[in-house]
């Protein structure tokens, strides 16, 4: 089997025959073709695959209404004592009401409300009092006529069903509806959008010694079967996000070649969502202990996915992320 990863350019100079990535901001005119346990080669578009191409280059449809033709911002909510960048920061439900009104205010384009620390090394919460941190929240926003929309970052399906019926548009799974047997049912039977997050293991344990064959190639296998199993299920395509999890189960060198290769993902024909915010491996590559220092490195890796056609950044700084991605837009 051979993959395609388009060769993501954004230069004003776009020469005759380009095609754009996703319908959107980025184009390329060659791939680098991937096979296991062969050489990669660089080929024209006139060699990929036709259902590969028009999965690379087919624009995508809006998810929660907003634009695939424009990178969008997803703010980042823990309403958590143990989140490794803000837990306990916004644990107390005026706190998180204020925060949530605070980031939609800065330019959040959606914002990822989550109740369950998924950290390295993270506690199990249950059920109801992980309802209990959320749905409160996400009712009060509703009242107070917040129109941004919302996603409950959970893996549990109780939690996502009540979020939902509180008025969240979006489940986001950091196991693909693959940690509760009820998720996908109740995916298909709701119908919200979905992302679909690859992480191999439990939070408590996904750092113990993570291996692949080949990083990127496996979280794309990974990613292909998951939207396969939710479309076959009965979830249609275009409700479908995708996010290679950086740092879910990865070492330092499996999220850079992760980031390296981001634009293999728009093969899958969903669109994309990178969430690198504040993470450990940006603290060790910029020298930045605490979370809170490494904004200018998420910042960077951010604008990296946006340059390879990435349609979502998840992020805990949305004023300074929305400055960044206007300055970047006026130069393009």
């Amino acid at each position: 089997m051979a993959y395609y990863r388009p060769i993501a350019q954004i230069d004003r100079c776009r020469p005759k025959g380009a095609v754009a990535i996703a319908g959107g901001w980025s184009w390329f005119t060659h791939a680098e073709r991937l096979v296991r346990g062969g050489d990669a080669q660089v080929v024209p578009i006139a060699d990929i695959p036709e259902t590969v191409l028009d999965n690379i280059s087919r624009a995508r449809n809006p998810v929660c209404g907003l634009d695939m033709a424009t990178p969008q911002i997803m703010g980042i909510l823990n309403v958590t004592p143990d989140s490794f960048s803000d837990g306990g920061q916004h644990h107390s439900f005026d706190d998180a009401v204020a925060r949530a009104k605070k980031m939609s205010d800065q330019g959040a384009d959606l914002l990822d409300i989550g109740g369950e620390s998924t950290r390295p090394g993270a506690d199990f919460v249950e059920n109801r009092d992980e309802i209990n941190r959320t749905m409160p929240v996400i009712q009060a926003l509703q009242t107070a006529g917040i129109t941004t929309p919302i996603s409950i970052d959970t893996r549990k399906a109780d939690v996502a069903k009540a979020a939902l019926n509180a008025g969240a548009v979006m489940f986001n799974d950091v196991t693909a509806l693959q940690y509760d047997v009820d998720s996908l049912p109740l995916a298909c039977e709701m119908q919200p959008f979905v992302c679909l997050m690859h992480s191999p293991s439990d939070p408590k344990t996904m750092q113990n010694d993570p291996i692949y064959a080949n990083v990127l190639l496996d979280i794309y296998d990974h990613l292909e079967q998951r939207v396969a199993a939710c479309i076959d299920a009965g979830l249609p395509k275009d409700r479908i996000i995708v996010d290679p999890g950086i740092g879910f189960g990865k070492t330092l060198d499996h999220n850079l070649q992760l980031i390296r290769g981001l634009s293999l993902f728009h093969g899958l024909g969903c669109p994309v969502l990178l969430g690198v915010s504040r993470k450990r491996f940006i603290g060790t590559l910029g020298d930045a202990q605490e979370p809170a220092d490494r904004v200018p490195g998420s910042l960077a890796i951010g604008l990296e996915g946006l340059r390879q056609g990435v349609q979502f950044l998840r992020v805990h700084d949305v004023w300074q992320t929305r400055q960044a991605i206007n300055l970047w837009k006026t130069i393009l």
